[in-house]
Formats: structure tokens, C-alpha cells, sequence
């Protein structure tokens, strides 16, 4: 092994990735020391191979595992802490990564001896999870192109290195772009109506750029793309010329010059296309239905029943915007545009409901945010969460780290929580990822099995002065989401490492923890909990919780559409969409929004360019997910209500089940099934309409 990669931390035996020691210059030598050791272990096996657990699975999932965790830990730092010297590190690296993957994937041996054990008389005694193991292992192997012909796995082989580099140049296009940028405003009259705490995040910006005597009060501000920021300008600021260039730049982002996406996503598509072709199905929806619980037509069917619940709905919200703006007599009520809707419904929102999104912020500092949030995850679950800086290195000294732990006090998880926005290094966005995954097969002594690490990163308002970060009711909810994910990650019962916490769940179904735990931020007493001022500590006055309630299913229908545009065009794309054909990309979502909009998209759009989602994320195919897992997660709170939302004891019941159903078994079980042990019944779609104010409530008793 060369000096190098002996000294890369990627090759230490860590539990608790040494985030703060790895530098770009570790990865080239460590990523190919480590392949070539999985490389050595994956001939082994296939010489040793036999079909039984510990000859065949147990092998695999440490040759799997190790992988997963090494490059998840570079990645993470990339997605986290961006530098030109560790982009280039990866993708260097990342054909070979790629290459060994597609060999394991494709190995006959392996194959094989899965088909063998599905076929042996041993089969009935495999537990449940074991047998979704071998099966999904057998689908894997086929969609992986293992039953292809030489020429054919080559032309595969050659398709997926190619969409792996076109992910990644995608994700780093969206980036550049975003940070690209600018605009400095001196003039006080330009940032007119912008809230104090936005004022003040866009000062802090202009000082990290040089312009040395920033203020909140006096500026300069600079105004980025960056999700605070371009929220910000577009709720709240009177300018309507400065929230229509900051419009445009957002829907424009990544689709010009050097980082144009346009041909990339054409290049994506066609080569996805041609991968269904080579696999035997028509496109590549199918392919990517193939391991949901979904298919396309139940997709397209869920996908029209909600739009055309949600349609009507939004007109009315369309409406009321218009005839708000005519009393306000603003100049533009008769000729609203996309940069006026955000602006305008903000301030109908304001006027209807007396509840103003900044002056909450007050109300809902990070601190007591989290405090609130983990007081709820011990009555629903049972698990305390603590503090647990210092444990584990982390790669920002924003960066928090905790434990949880059972009712009996011993730990069973750890988290990072990387909150504020960093829009220099990190990507926008908010999301959840595994570090480690529970394994029987990791035991750290032999008995009890490797307890899973998750990470949650958001992109909130980081603290301004002295103040610590005051959140939106919005920033609230996604909190929420991402700790949902990783409850299910952490608090998994399952002991077989490749069907452990999120492993192994159809994609359709992974949202329905994350967008459960968003119902918690409208029960009172969970949101009392959490809604006390900064500076007084007094409670969220009742008479608003009331109005946050009430507004809670404000511009639904709007809402729901906006969704599901972007579910319907990354459907039509992947199962519809002819590339170099006689429509664009852009051709097809003005087709879809016709559909799906009130206001058409701006012939400029090019929104297509930065939904990062489908093309550099796990989405494609399967932004629809979203809206399906919706259906459940609602129909999942349901079943809180039913027992009674103020009996604690009966929450505290539906919650045990929920831990024991869906948050433990993991990908062990088939997701409906999972559903109907806890619910007693299949999830409908009804529930979700009714919670979003989009179905007629019955006034029966």
C-alpha cells in the first residue's frame, strides 16, 4: 500500500467518520486502496461462494457496507463542505467506483447462489426479511444488466459510468449557478418591506464578501439564490422589479454558458432510455417501478385524482389573490405574474388569518425548537435524545451531535444535525442520510448489533448578532421531516444490515415517517412546547396557534399543483418524452403546466435545469413518491386522531405501534403490509385530500 493511502483516515476502522481529518487529498489513494481490497474480497468470495447465509449474505453485505460507508462519508463532505480540490478528487475517482459496483452487480457467481437458495428446500425457514433480501438481491442482479450478453453488458456498463458523471456534473452546475448570483443593494428604498432577520442574514453576506461596514439597518445587502434569501425577497419585498430579476435568475439557474444543464438532461435521458431498452422494458419509468410499490399507471392514476381534487380549489385561490390585490389597489391585480403570487399571498395570508410568518420567528428559536422536538419523539416513541458534542468529529463547528437512547437509558442511535445555511461550500436543500446502518454483522462485541449514525442537514437562517437562529413555521416543518427519516433509520429493529432502517424500503414509501412527523407541528400541545420566545420565554399566544391552525390548509390547492407539476413532467419525461424528438424538454413541462398551472411557466423557464431531484438524486421516475407516501403518511396520522390527539395514553399507545411497525421493521417487510399491521387496513387516499382542506368535511358527528 503506498504511503499515501496509508495514511488516509478512509482506511482507518472507524465507527464515527473521522469527518474532520479527511481532506481532497485523501480520496484518490484512499477510495483506490479501498477498492482494491473489496476487489481482492469479492474474488474470494466468488471462489468460496455457497448458497447459505453466512457463505454468500454475510460476505456481501461487509464488501457493500464498507463501500457504502467510505464513499457516503467523501460524498457527504462534498454535499457539505464543497472545495474545487475534493470535486476533482471524486470525480476522478468515481469511474472506478463505479466500475466495481457494476462488477458486483454483475456477478454470476453471486447470482447464482441467490437463485440457488430461493430454489433449495431450506427457503420456508428464512425469516421474512431474509427472504426480501434474496429476492430484491435477484431483482438488483437482473436490473444491473447481469443477464445481458457481453456486447450488451458493455454497452451498459459504458451507460452508467456516463450517468454517473452527467449526476454529478448536474448537482455541480446547480451549485455554481446558485452561488453565482449577486446582487448588491445599497439603496434602503430597494429592500423595502424585507423582513429585519432577512436584513440582517443579507448584511452578514455582504461582510463575508468584503463590504466591510454591512449593517442590518444601512446595508449594504446582498441577495443571493440561496433558499432564505430568495424566499425572503419573494414573501416579503415591495420592490416588484427586484423580486422579478431574482425570479428569473431562480428559474434561469444552471441553463446558460458554461453551466448549462440542457444538454446534460437530454444526454441523461437519452441514456436512460437506452438502459430500459437494453434491460427489456419500454422506458424507463418501468424500470424504475420495478423495485416500487407503485407502477406507472397507479402512479398517473393517484397523480390525476389529486389534480383534478386540487384544480378547482386553486382557481378559487387564484381568485381571492386577485380581489386581494384590487382592494390593496396594487397596479398589477389585473396582470399577476409568477413573481407577484408569493408577495401577494403572503400578504392575503397576513390580512385573512392576522398571522404574520416573520413575526413568528420569535417564537420558534432553533434551541427551543429542538428541545420540543425530542420531548415529543419521548412521548410518541419512548427515546430520549441528548446531547452528545465531542463523541464524534464533525465537519463545522455549527454541527451538532447527539445519542438516543431507549427508556432504560442505553443508546440504540447517534445523529449530526448540520442546520444553517453555508451557501459557499454547502448545497441548498434539506435532507437526511444513513452514516452507518444497523447490523447484526458489525457487532462491536459479539452480541448486540452495530447501532445506526444518520445525518440531517438543513438550510435554515443561520443566528444573526447575539440572536440565535429564529425559524419560519415553514423551517420548522422540515425539521421535522428530516428527523422523521432518521427516526427510521435509527430506531429500525431489524438485525439484517441490508434491510436495516431505510435499506431495503420501496421508494415510494421512505416519506411516509419524514411527512408524518410534520402533522406533529399543528397538535397544540406539541407546538406550545416548542413556540416560546427568544427573548421572553412567554408562550405562543392561543388566539394564534388558532389562525396557524386555521391557515394551515391556505393555497392547498396551489400547493398540491405546484407538486404535482413537478411529479407529472419527471413521469412524462421518463415514460413519454422521445429525446432529440420533435418536442424539447421545455416543450413538455409548458405541456404539463397547461395542466398543472394556473399561470403558464415563463417562456424562459428552466426550472428543469436545477430539479437536482431527478436528475442528480434518488427521484427519477419517482417524484410522484411524494404525493404517494403523502396518502399514507396522512392516513398514518389518522389513525392518532381516531384514538384522540389530547388522550395521552392513547397517543402514547398509537405511537408504541407505529415505532413497532413502521419505524422498525424497515426493508424487511413489504411497505403495505407494514401499513396494514399498523392501520389494521390499506391506506386512502381520502385521508390526504380531507387534511388538506381539499375534501368536503362530513358535518356528521
Amino acid at each position: 500500500m503506498s504511503t499515501a493511502a496509508a495514511d488516509s483516515p478512509l482506511l482507518n476502522d472507524f465507527y464515527f467518520p473521522p469527518f474532520d481529518a479527511i481532506q481532497a487529498d485523501h480520496v484518490r489513494p484512499g477510495i483506490r486502496a479501498l477498492l482494491k481490497n473489496l476487489e481482492r474480497e469479492l474474488v474470494e468470495l466468488e471462489r468460496t461462494v455457497e448458497p447459505t447465509w453466512p457463505k454468500l449474505v454475510e460476505p456481501l453485505e461487509k464488501i457493500t457496507d464498507r463501500l457504502a460507508v467510505v464513499w457516503g462519508a467523501v460524498n457527504h463532505l462534498k454535499a457539505v463542505k464543497d472545495t474545487p480540490e475534493l470535486r476533482s478528487a471524486i470525480e476522478e475517482v468515481q469511474p472506478e467506483k463505479v466500475e466495481f459496483e457494476l462488477k458486483l452487480g454483475q456477478s454470476k457467481p453471486l447470482y447464482n447462489a441467490f437463485k440457488d437458495i430461493k430454489e433449495s428446500s431450506n427457503w420456508d425457514a428464512l425469516s421474512e426479511a431474509q427472504k426480501r433480501i434474496v429476492e430484491s438481491q435477484i431483482k438488483q442482479a437482473i436490473l444491473n444488466g447481469v443477464s445481458l450478453e457481453d456486447d450488451k453488458r458493455d454497452q451498459f456498463n459504458k451507460i452508467e459510468q456516463e450517468l454517473a458523471r452527467l449526476s454529478q456534473k448536474f448537482e455541480e452546475n446547480v451549485l455554481d449557478a446558485t452561488k453565482k448570483f449577486e446582487k448588491l443593494i445599497v439603496d434602503k428604498q430597494e429592500v423595502e418591506g424585507l423582513p429585519a432577520t432577512a436584513l440582517g442574514m443579507a448584511a452578514q453576506t455582504a461582510l463575508s464578501k468584503g463590504h466591510e461596514n454591512a449593517t442590518a439597518e444601512n446595508g449594504p445587502w446582498l441577495i443571493t439564490l440561496d433558499a432564505p434569501s430568495f424566499m425572503a425577497v419573494m414573501q416579503h419585498a415591495r420592490n416588484r422589479a427586484l423580486r422579478e430579476e431574482v425570479y428569473r435568475a431562480y428559474v434561469s439557474r444552471a441553463s446558460s454558458g458554461d453551466l448549462d444543464n440542457t444538454s446534460i438532461i437530454d444526454q441523461i435521458l437519452k441514456l436512460r432510455l437506452e438502459k430500459a431498452k437494453l434491460l427489456g422494458y419500454e422506458n424507463y419509468a418501468e424500470v424504475s417501478m420495478a423495485t416500487k410499490m407503485a407502477t406507472v399507471d397507479k402512479a398517473e392514476e393517484l397523480l390525476e385524482k389529486l389534480r383534478s381534487a386540487s384544480w378547482n380549489a386553486a382557481v378559487q385561490d387564484m381568485e381571492d389573490i386577485k380581489q386581494f390585490c384590487q382592494t390593496q389597489a396594487a397596479p398589477e391585480a389585473n396582470d399577476l405574474n409568477h413573481w407577484d403570487i408569493n408577495f401577494w399571498s403572503e400578504r392575503l395570508r397576513e390580512s385573512r388569518y392576522d398571522i404574520n410568518e416573520e413575526e413568528l420567528r420569535p417564537y420558534f428559536s432553533l434551541p427551543k425548537v429542538m428541545d420540543g422536538l425530542f420531548s415529543l419523539a419521548k412521548m410518541l416513541f419512548g427515546i430520549v435524545v441528548e446531547p452528545a458534542d465531542g463523541l464524534a468529529s464533525v465537519w463545522n463547528k455549527d454541527v451538532k451531535f447527539y445519542s438516543v437512547k431507549d427508556s432504560s437509558g442505553s443508546p440504540i442511535a447517534y445523529f449530526y444535525f448540520d442546520p444553517f445555511s453555508r451557501p459557499s461550500e454547502k448545497r441548498g436543500g434539506a435532507w437526511m442520510d444513513e452514516v452507518v446502518a444497523r447490523s447484526r454483522v458489525f457487532s462491536r462485541d459479539g452480541a448486540s448489533p452495530r447501532l445506526p449514525i444518520a445525518h440531517m442537514v438543513c438550510n435554515q437562517m443561520p443566528p444573526v448578532g447575539d440572536k440565535p437562529s429564529l425559524m419560519t413555521f415553514r423551517e420548522v416543518e422540515t425539521v421535522f421531516h428530516e428527523f422523521g427519516h432518521a427516526l427510521q433509520h435509527m430506531l429500525t429493529k431489524q438485525d439484517e444490515g441490508l434491510v436495516a432502517g431505510i435499506r431495503g424500503i420501496e421508494w415510494d414509501a421512505v416519506e411516509l415517517p419524514s411527512q408524518f412527523m410534520e402533522n406533529w407541528c399543528y397538535h397544540r400541545d406539541t407546538l406550545m412546547s416548542i413556540a416560546k420566545h427568544y427573548e421572553t420565554g412567554e408562550t405562543l399566544p392561543e388566539d394564534v396557534y388558532r389562525k396557524l391552525l386555521a391557515a394551515r390548509t391556505f393555497r392547498a390547492g396551489s400547493l398540491s399543483l405546484r407538486q404535482l407539476r413537478f411529479a407529472c413532467v419527471d413521469l412524462e419525461l421518463h415514460s413519454k418524452y422521445v429525446p432529440c424528438g420533435s418536442e424539447s424538454i421545455y416543450d413538455v413541462d409548458q405541456r404539463v403546466s397547461k395542466r398543472t398551472q394556473l399561470i403558464p411557466p415563463l417562456q424562459e423557464d428552466r426550472f428543469l435545469c436545477s430539479f437536482s431531484h431527478i436528475f442528480a438524486g434518488g427521484y427519477a421516475a419517482g417524484y410522484y413518491s411524494y404525493k404517494w407516501a403523502e396518502v399514507l403518511s396522512a392516513d398514518a396520522f389518522s389513525a392518532f386522531e381516531d384514538a384522540g390527539l389530547n388522550d395521552e395514553k392513547a397517543v402514547r399507545e398509537t405511537g408504541h405501534r407505529f415505532r413497532e411497525t413502521i419505524l422498525a421493521l424497515g426493508g424487511g417487510k413489504a411497505p403495505l403490509e407494514v401499513f396494514v399491521k399498523f392501520r389494521g387496513r390499506e391506506p386512502s387516499p381520502e385521508a390526504l385530500l380531507r387534511h388538506n382542506g381539499l375534501l368536503p368535511v362530513s358535518t356528521s358527528a
